[in-house]
């Protein structure tokens, strides 16, 4: 077949640039006529011509161009101009870019640029395109790189419509983000509005009852200082201030117990012995007409936690369950092991082992509109006098702070579950099973030689004046610092130390590792109304006496640290 004859067999070889290609004269060019042309050119020329692609041949140094119909489309108003032109003077603006081509595929390289942006000049003016360009060495007869075979492909509109939907995706992201933005600040808004209702409410709940405990202290003190009053009532008005003092000390505790704050005395204990002890002290609590059952595994089941407050938390729910029967109904206490922590309120569960202690009652059951606030600290639907609102929060408390949970399952007129979940442990060899303690006041106490820790002088005075009475020694500290200095290097000078915890400077926990690092077994007893790191971190083989206390309870505790010592 003659290169490019009119033969049927391709469509491109009879299309325009076929026929274009055929009528130049290529002896004006370094090509020279056709029918001198290598076979490789006359191949490769046809291939082109057939693709649909837009492509164009670049030959020899000067890179002549021969193009086929797609690319004529592709060069626009420099059609039919560019054809057997140098392909620097074709496309001027971009010379040194088709210099770096030709050289590099004479060289044997090839190239390949995807949404490559240039600027070209369409009818006179310049316009930003992108092009998808792929360039190849087309050998000559003596199988030397001879010309470039070049892809040629414009994605300008692509690219643009790529950019636009960007640009929209952006604003889009923009208008997300600010809505995002503005609704966040409105949830913060109303968060913050609800967190100054719930702490003006717990602030009123707090100023209300700690005015009636002061209200009844200050009535008593006004008549102990009357000098005509009888024994009688001098005695019962002192018992008015003790008793009252002690609420006060339990109104505090529950508020700690609530937010997590309170200190607690973790201890390995059997779980199922406290809750048959419970069960008994109940049967007679909540009266006759309440029947109450406990229902224990067959083995014994150990946490670590708070004795004390575990005790207080199901007390709590069972005085709850009380007073939802109205004194008459069935009080079921289970205790389960091994048992996995579902997910409570948003709360993430765990696989890990847990003690579940279910609390189940006959009674009215819990409101639907009652029931997301059961555990806020003075919420209460009881009369007037008749709850503080507080036994919930300090079971919920409790229990997020030894790692637990509580969880609430109720049916208004069928009854309420609750369940409280703690981490169950497996104890050492070591351990010994709950026994009665028989520690009491041992006059081998007396003339022992203590040193006081207190920052606030009127609690200063007091502690000491109390130590002394009781026949102490006493040497008092207004500073961790100072204490330390007369403890020596060895803090033999001392037979016990009782310290306030939150002081300035090093606190009390601190003052108590170090006087333990210089001498172990010092007895130590710290005090504290709250301490945040008390909270954290506990206070494990230290004594801790809560404030507010009584004489008795400094005498107690402190006795029992000396023995211990």
């Amino acid at each position: 077949m003659q290169f490019l004859s009119n033969t049927p067999g391709c469509e491109g070889w009879a299309g325009e640039m076929a026929q274009r290609i055929r009528a130049f004269d290529w002896s004006t060019t370094d090509l020279g006529p056709m029918n001198a042309w290598p076979s490789s050119l006359t191949s490769a020329v046809q291939m082109m011509l057939a693709s649909p692609m837009p492509m164009v041949m670049l030959w020899g140094h000067a890179g002549y161009m021969i193009y086929n119909d797609s690319y004529s489309v592709f060069a626009g108003g420099r059609h039919p101009y560019l054809l057997g032109a140098p392909v620097e003077l074709g496309w001027p603006e971009v010379a040194d870019f088709n210099r770096n081509v030709v050289d590099t595929c004479l060289a044997g390289g090839t190239l390949s640029y995807r949404n490559l942006p240039l600027e070209l000049l369409r009818d006179g003016r310049p316009e930003e395109v992108w092009m998808d360009l792929y360039y190849s060495p087309v050998a000559g007869d003596d199988q030397r790189p001879a010309g470039v075979l070049a892809i040629v492909v414009e994605t300008t509109e692509h690219m643009i419509s790529e950019r636009l939907r960007q640009e929209l995706t952006h604003n889009l992201e923009q208008r997300v983000a600010a809505e995002v933005q503005a609704r966040s600040a409105a949830e913060e808004q109303l968060r913050q509005s609800q967190k100054l209702e719930a702490i003006g409410g717990l602030t009123g709940g707090v100023a209300h009852d700690f005015n009636n405990l002061l209200t009844i202290i200050r009535s008593s003190v006004d008549f102990l200082r009357m000098p005509s009053l009888s024994e009688e009532r001098r005695q019962r008005y002192m018992s008015a201030v003790t008793d009252t003092v002690d609420r006060a000390g339990k109104l505090t505790s529950q508020l700690l117990a609530f937010a997590r704050r309170q200190p607690l005395n973790p201890e390995v204990f059997d779980a199922g012995l406290r809750v048959k002890n419970i069960g008994e002290m109940l049967e007679t609590v909540t009266g006759a007409r309440i029947h109450v059952h406990v229902e224990l595994p067959g083995q014994p089941c150990y946490i670590r936690a708070d004795s004390s407050q575990f005790e207080t938390a199901l007390i709590n729910i069972a005085l709850n369950a009380r007073d939802a029967m109205n004194g008459q109904g069935s009080l079921t206490l289970r205790l389960d092991a091994d048992q996995a922590l579902p997910s409570i309120r948003g709360d993430a569960g765990s696989r890990q082992a847990f003690i579940a202690i279910s609390l189940t009652d006959t009674g009215s059951g819990i409101p639907g509109e009652t029931f997301e606030r059961i555990f806020e600290p003075f919420f209460t639907t009881k009369e007037v006098g008749k709850g503080t609102g507080l036994g919930l929060s300090q079971v919920f408390g409790f229990a997020k702070q030894s790692g637990g949970n509580v969880d609430v399952a109720s049916q208004v007129g069928q009854g309420t579950v609750f369940t409280l979940y703690l981490p169950q442990v497996v104890p050492e060899e070591s351990f010994q099973r709950d026994t009665p303690d028989t520690c009491g006041l041992i006059t081998e106490c007396a003339q022992r030689h203590i040193l006081v820790v207190e920052d606030n002088l009127e609690v200063g005075r007091f502690a000491n004046q109390i130590l002394q009475d009781l026949g102490y020694q006493t040497t008092w500290a207004t500073n961790a610092e100072q204490a330390l200095e007369l403890a020596g290097a060895d803090a033999l000078g001392f037979d016990a130390v009782f310290s306030d915890v939150v002081m300035p400077g090093i606190t009390g926990v601190a003052l108590a590792r170090e006087l333990r690092r210089r001498r172990p077994g010092l007895p130590v007893v710290l005090t504290s109304g709250y301490s945040e790191e008390l909270a954290e971190s506990g206070y494990e083989g230290l004594v801790f006496l809560p404030k507010p206390y009584s004489a008795d309870q400094v005498s107690q505790v402190l006795a029992k640290a000396l023995l211990k010592g």
